[in-house]
């Protein structure tokens, strides 16, 4: 764990390159779903599957970067750290447990430093019943207009009306508002969509095909983007149910939170991806976390994905504002220092290898 800043990349193709050389050092071969656009690089962009262990294994364990595209970046040093631990997959073999990695959900947001789909769509949000009515966020449609101004960047009276709004509602209310999904406005922020996206029918395709077959199924998606920098909190990824919270902690310490009774950083959200999980894996008992490692603070956090969305709403902007929105969205979400990177290495290790303890012991 000496040098953990080289599984880190400094763009996508980076990234994916190295994820393909550590599954083939390490043995494994990869599938590879081709997405069907290309990245800002015009490289191919894909959702790589690699496994470790039996189809038939009884235990899997899911290690998932990139649902938020740019926060990829993290996600995969952590999976390419993995792949290159001989002694992780020593220790999976031993408990019996097979171990999936699946590099870049959302690799058009990680190539295009964008924290959505090429859809526009929060895929952490996508995950609902579209043949029903779709959830009401009556507060992120009252400051729609103000988190997304027409102009960039915002005039006095936006900032003092979203300033007005946490005075009213809290920084906790500002934050539920934006973040817990939306469907009304798919020109905005943490917009879930209308029909599955792209990376939500491929992700379903990867546990039909790997997850069918396990009695005991556990998953680590991993997440920047909340808390104090180089902090990985750990996240209960799972329906409000209290055995399973209990098991949660079992594996993890009695320090995972959860987003159903206050004590997450994160708001309480919907159409959460983990929902695959209980749809796809019927069969198998299911233990989700999600990781989520601190980078700027959320008054930045939310500035940069406010002015990135509205450069996606202006096609008319020039290219060096874009390029600068797009930076700041990279730096927002992925601290590039050798200290932090260390920190989440040693943290998603420590977790991984506490989930192969748990899914043996399950």
């Amino acid at each position: 764990m000496t040098d953990a800043s080289s599984h880190f990349a400094q763009t996508y193709g980076q990234a994916r390159e190295k994820f393909l050389a550590a599954a083939d050092a390490a043995g494994l071969d990869v599938h590879s779903h081709r997405h069907p656009m290309l990245g800002q690089d015009g490289e191919v962009l894909a959702m790589d599957v690699a496994r470790f262990g039996p189809a038939d294994a009884q235990a899997l364990l899911l290690l998932s970067s990139a649902c938020h595209g740019v926060e990829g970046f993290c996600g995969s040093g952590v999976q390419n750290a993995l792949l290159a631990d001989a002694a992780f997959h020593d220790a999976a073999r031993r408990a019996g447990v097979a171990v999936l990695y699946v590099h870049a959900l959302n690799p058009y947001g990680f190539s295009w430093w964008r924290r959505t789909t090429h859809e526009n769509v929060d895929l952490n949000r996508n995950w609902q019943d579209f043949s029903r009515p779709l959830p009401q966020n009556a507060a992120y449609d009252e400051i729609a207009h103000l988190l997304v101004p027409p102009h960039w960047p915002p005039g006095p009276q936006v900032e003092a009306a979203l300033a007005a709004y946490v005075a009213a509602h809290g920084m906790r209310g500002l934050q539920t508002a934006l973040s817990a999904g939306q469907y009304s406005h798919p020109q905005g922020l943490f917009f879930g969509g209308h029909t599955p996206t792209w990376s939500h029918r491929t992700l379903r395709h990867v546990l039909q095909e790997h997850g069918t077959r396990c009695q005991r199924l556990g998953w680590i998606d991993l997440h920047t983007g909340l808390g104090p920098r180089g902090h990985g909190e750990r996240i209960f990824a799972c329906r409000d149910d209290a055995a399973a919270l209990a098991r949660a902690r079992a594996w993890w310490g009695p320090q995972v939170t959860s987003i159903y009774d206050g004590s997450s950083t994160s708001a309480l959200l919907t159409g959460l991806m983990w929902n695959a999980a209980y749809e796809e894996c019927a069969q198998a008992q299911y233990t989700g976390l999600a990781l989520e490692y601190g980078t700027e603070p959320m008054p930045e956090i939310t500035d940069a994905l406010r002015q990135d969305q509205w450069c996606e709403n202006h096609p008319e902007v020039p290219p060096a504002q874009r390029a600068a929105a797009r930076q700041r969205m990279r730096d927002a979400f992925y601290t590039d220092t050798p200290e932090w990177k260390q920190r989440i290495v040693e943290q998603g290790v420590d977790a991984a290898r506490q989930a192969l303890a748990g899914l043996a012991g399950a």
